[in-house]
């Protein structure tokens, strides 16, 4: 029997992080970390999908309607036939020819789009009683390419370069996942970093997660030199010589400040600086990269859809892939990007740390390493150790490695605890 989208709920769902200051950077100081949630309802009382977009507070209503506005084309519809064509789904929830006038593949909209288009892969995959990542690692190079629109991307990529860059890792699938099953995919953490957390919760913090097997660390700047200066040197002195620094501005500097603003922090020796001014910027992206190596720039977790990865991409403007599973388009975009950073040879460092995101990631990084890169060399995912309680099936995190989840879905079902205990305004 065909399952049939019979209806659905959005709801607002934030969460308090503002009063301990988790997540606070240079330019959000105080976030609410939020979730657009969105529950698929079907003919069958077994089958739900579930699917989100995340925020930091106030707005996180917009999205919410933005869910409600779009739903709709998909009331009525059978699982079995959008994800028959799945860039059918992705094109139907991202072009309506009313709705793009408001956000071609960027902004609210797009945002919205995300979280009903990972629902429909969620409830696709319940259906098939398998997580997401197994669910596309499963699938052939025919099928995961059939998945992805290339709209905008053939000069660059075509459907038949995708094919080649996926074939070649097909024999050693299931011996990756046996790997990944053993012993994790790795991580950086943003736990003891946040820019509002003193230089005794830092250190904490950060001994807590060395404890625990973290050797990737990321810390927040770009507030006041001077205070990222006493901080940095907090952050090395206690994770080691050996340990991997990150450094993160959140877009609040301009080209030439973060030159000059990194030059200063070189000496902590970061790997990648993130996000060092307008998510944009294309070409003040590049510029920064050329007057900074062999510090990398990494970027991407407000880049908004798959033509702006590519011109990334192109222009050598960053180093480092960060997309966001709840930004671009949902699970069809992200396999976009994923084949892109393959084809410019760009590792991807997905972007986390919000309520659900790393619930998220852990998929597309699993995918990226089972069909597309078959790497993991300059690899780690973002984890943050907050707000996991609020999922029924949250990240399991062994030696600061992501272990595959194994629960069919996408792994972003709030409790029914969250949704009564967070629903903004209920």
């Amino acid at each position: 029997m065909s399952t049939t989208i019979t209806g659905f709920e959005a709801i607002d769902l934030r969460f308090p992080t503002s009063q301990h200051l988790d997540g606070s950077d240079a330019m959000n100081p105080d976030p609410d970390y939020s979730a657009a949630y969105v529950i698929l309802k079907t003919n069958s009382a077994e089958h739900f999908g579930y699917g989100m977009t995340f925020t930091i507070g106030r707005g996180n209503e917009l999205c919410v309607a933005a869910i409600r506005s779009l739903a709709s084309l998909l009331v009525g519809q059978t699982v079995e036939s959008l994800m028959k064509e799945p860039v059918v789904l992705y094109r139907r929830l991202t072009g309506d020819s009313q709705l793009r006038w408001v956000g071609p593949e960027k902004g609210i909209i797009h945002l919205a789009g995300a979280a009903l288009i990972n629902a429909v892969w969620d409830l696709w995959a319940r259906i098939q009683q398998k997580p997401v990542w197994k669910l596309i690692c499963d699938m052939a190079p025919e099928q995961f390419v059939a998945s992805v629109d290339f709209r905008y991307l053939t000069d660059v990529l075509t459907p038949s370069q995708a094919l080649e860059l996926l074939q070649p890792h097909m024999g050693a699938r299931q011996a990756r996942i046996e790997e990944l099953r053993a012993g994790g995919y790795p991580s950086y953490t943003t736990s003891a970093g946040w820019l509002g957390y003193s230089d005794d919760a830092l250190k904490q913090k950060c001994a807590d997660l060395k404890a625990r097997g973290w050797k990737h660390f990321k810390i927040k700047v770009g507030r006041d030199l001077q205070d990222d200066l006493r901080r940095c040197s907090v952050l090395r002195r206690e994770m080691g010589d050996d340990a991997f620094m990150m450094i993160d501005a959140n877009q609040v500097w301009d080209v030439p400040q973060a030159i000059e603003w990194v030059r200063h922090l070189a000496p902590f020796r970061p790997w990648f600086v993130e996000e060092p001014t307008s998510p944009d910027d294309i070409l003040g992206h590049r510029a920064i990269a050329e007057a900074i190596a062999p510090i990398r720039v990494a970027t991407g977790e407000m880049c908004h859809n798959r033509i702006m990865f590519k011109q990334f991409m192109q222009s050598n403007a960053l180093q480092v892939c960060q997309l966001d599973c709840a930004r671009l388009g949902g699970v069809n975009e992200v396999l976009a990007v994923l084949l892109l950073a393959a084809r410019f040879r760009i590792p991807v460092c997905p972007h986390a740390g919000g309520v659900g995101l790393c619930e998220y990631v852990q998929h597309a990084s699993i995918i990226d390493y089972v069909c597309v890169s078959g790497s993991m060399e300059d690899r780690v995912t973002e984890y943050s150790d907050h707000l996991h309680e609020h999922v029924y099936e949250p990240v399991v995190m062994k030696h600061g490695r992501y272990m595959p989840p194994e629960a069919a879905g996408y792994s972003v079902q709030f409790t029914d605890a969250a949704l009564s205990g967070y629903t903004f305004g209920g």
